[in-house]
């Protein structure tokens, strides 16, 4: 079964929600958690609000929608890195890399080959051709 998370960017301080889609308050969206076991509420930037995939990365960490990931993909040049980036297209997650117009489901060569650097929030320029 698949954990259903969301993670959004705090209105007032920036920092990284992670939770339980809640609802809209005044035009800002909710996002709820537990912490010392005791609800908590927050509002967050609705232009922030990623779902976990319930996929991990070679590491084991999260990904979550608009994270970016990274791969070194031919050992022959380690120099070599191959980024993409993690959406919802259509009927599932996928990953689209700078400059391609095409989608590729994220699957697991990506979870066992890639790793979560950054996301287009906080370090859109690692896009950048």
């Amino acid at each position: 079964m698949r954990e259903i998370l969301f993670r959004g960017k705090r209105i007032d301080n920036g920092e990284w929600k992670y939770g339980y889609l809640y609802g809209i308050w005044e035009q800002g969206y909710i996002l709820w958690g537990m912490t010392n076991n005791v609800p908590n509420m927050v509002e967050v930037d609705p232009e922030t609000i990623c779902q976990y995939t319930g996929l991990t990365d070679k590491n084991g960490k999260k990904i979550w929608e608009g994270d970016i990931l990274e791969g070194h993909l031919d050992d022959k040049f380690p120099e070599d890195v191959t980024r993409e980036k993690v959406i919802w297209h259509e009927s599932g997650w996928k990953t689209e890399e700078p400059g391609c117009v095409d989608k590729e489901y994220l699957d697991e060569f990506d979870t066992e080959n890639f790793e979560v650097v950054g996301n287009v929030y906080d370090n859109p320029e690692l896009l950048e051709a």
